[in-house]
């Protein structure tokens, strides 16, 4: 059997939305990886590009971010925002030498709890397959 090794996965994730849905995750007991720990923050447009940065200088082995739909805001523009601020942020990342696996963004409302799973399981391999692969 094949040992699968362990990664860490720091997830930010929205308040309204991201983090509802990751509630929801739990609370209909679908069953995904438990390598992330999660960070509430109150929207994706809050997201300071230097705590991605910080998480991997800590230690981490992914991170994701996560939040409402665009257009689907509790604060009207907040993940605007964050998308802008995540295409620069994927770029200086790729600079720095941090693969492009560890890092990920997705758009996950308070109803989807079946993509919230989804979502993590597939950063989990993404960043299963850097640790192996390089």
């Amino acid at each position: 059997m094949k040992e699968e090794k362990e990664v860490n996965i720091v997830g930010f994730l929205c308040n309204w939305c991201s983090y509802a849905g990751a509630d929801l995750t739990g609370l209909s007991r679908i069953i995904y990886p438990a390598n992330i720990k999660i960070i509430r923050i109150p929207c994706t447009g809050r997201m300071d590009p230097m705590l991605v940065i910080e998480a991997f200088h800590k230690g981490a082995d992914g991170v994701l971010v996560s939040g409402c739909h665009p257009g689907d805001c509790h604060y009207t523009e907040g993940n605007y925002y964050w998308r802008r601020r995540y295409a620069h942020l994927k770029r200086l990342l790729e600079f720095f030498g941090i693969d492009k696996r560890r890092f990920h963004a997705s758009w996950v409302s308070a109803s989807e709890g079946k993509k919230f799973a989804d979502v993590v399981k597939k950063v989990v391999e993404d960043v299963r397959d850097w640790k192996e692969n390089g």
